[in-house]
């Protein structure tokens, strides 16, 4: 073929065209490919044909593979900003290989995650988004061991069902929020594993510079306030958490973890209870837990930057200086979190200590008088 040379692939009669559809127009030499106007086009398909340099055409116009403004091909995975409208989320989605995939996935994470004993009975929840206004969850009522892909159902952002058998979860506004805030978020995995959990209902958590795989993919976790589960209230308790840490520990609940896909998110909930089963057993050797150094931890935050992982001791400029270490209490098992601004919510010169040194003081003096 010479060059500047159009061949075009003819798929509008699809109202879908997905992955394999894209990876077929390559093989057959395409450089542009017609599809339906009011035909869709999967994320995975999209970002394909874009990589490799093919055309969108509806036949009266030619549009970019990644035109989030086209009716031939769907809008970017990023969120749109809370003034915009939505467009309608698409059930087609539910049907697409892509999704099958899916679905197969987040079966087999809910069997992982039953038989780790990080959810027991109906609890926990697993979510996708395959699409700009389309995500893929599981249902209510229904142990994760027990999941087939005919249970799934499909959600707009705003927590619709679009599609499925099932009922979705009641817990699915926690993973929209998430989405709606962090444009890298594919995937959420929310469950309950017994030693984060623990660490999720004393309100504190485990330290940093220990383990180095612990560093690289989960870091610095933080501590969302308690809210009832299910409520709107309880979603937004991440909000200002999710752009700086993969995991959250939910207060007296459980975890939630984000990546891009949900095999990803699971592997984060293994490593952050394995993590806080590890510094529970190392305590109980009665010796002092060795951190690793700053200048090793410095070393596996920059592998960690190469990742794309979040980390709250990141800035604009690479790793913020003085955040390395909990030097507070170098070695327990159980710190405060920090607050946004890096200090403990119960500094020693604070109000909220000046308050919790007199409420003791006060309890003491009232139990003495009774006396």
């Amino acid at each position: 073929m010479s060059n500047g040379e159009v061949k075009q692939i003819d798929l509008s009669s699809q109202n879908v065209l997905a992955m394999r559809d894209a990876e077929s127009a390559l093989a057959a030499g395409a450089t542009q490919v017609k599809v339906c106007p009011r035909g869709v086009i999967t994320p995975s398909a999209r970002d394909f044909l874009r990589e490799h340099g093919i055309e969108v055409t509806t036949g009266s116009a030619t549009v970019a593979a990644t035109s989030s403004a086209s009716s031939a091909s769907a809008p970017t995975a990023a969120p749109a900003p809370a003034a915009t409208k939505r467009s309608p989320a698409d059930p087609r989605l539910f049907s697409t290989p892509e999704a099958e995939a899916v679905k197969k996935e987040i079966c087999a994470v809910g069997k992982k995650l039953w038989n780790r004993s990080y959810v027991d009975g109906n609890g926990g929840n697993i979510s996708f988004r395959i699409g700009p206004n389309e995500v893929i969850c599981t249902p209510t009522l229904m142990s994760k061991l027990d999941l087939t892909p005919e249970d799934l159902c499909l959600v707009d952002l705003d927590g619709v069902q679009v599609a499925g058998k099932r009922p979705r979860t009641s817990e699915i506004f926690l993973h929209l929020e998430i989405y709606k805030a962090v444009p890298e978020a594919k995937s959420a995995v929310h469950c309950h594993p017994p030693h984060a959990t623990a660490y999720a209902i004393t309100g504190r958590v485990p330290p940093n510079n220990i383990i180095p795989e612990f560093e690289v993919f989960v870091g610095k976790v933080a501590v969302s306030p308690y809210e009832t589960p299910g409520t709107a209230a309880f979603a937004q308790t991440v909000i200002p958490y999710v752009r700086e840490h993969n995991t959250v520990l939910l207060s007296n609940h459980g975890i939630i973890c984000w990546a891009d896909t949900v095999t990803h998110a699971e592997w984060y909930a293994e490593v952050v209870d394995t993590y806080c089963w590890t510094l529970m057993n190392a305590s109980m050797l009665g010796v002092p837990i060795s951190q690793i150094s700053e200048k090793h931890t410095a070393d596996l935050l920059n592998i960690k930057k190469s990742l794309g992982l979040p980390d709250s001791r990141f800035d604009t400029e690479g790793i913020r200086e003085c955040q390395l270490s909990d030097v507070d209490m170098p070695n327990s098992i159980a710190l405060l979190p920090c607050s946004k601004d890096g200090t403990s919510p119960l500094s020693s010169d604070g109000p909220e200590m000046d308050r919790l040194v007199k409420t003791v003081t006060d309890a003491v003096m009232n139990a003495m008088k009774a006396s």
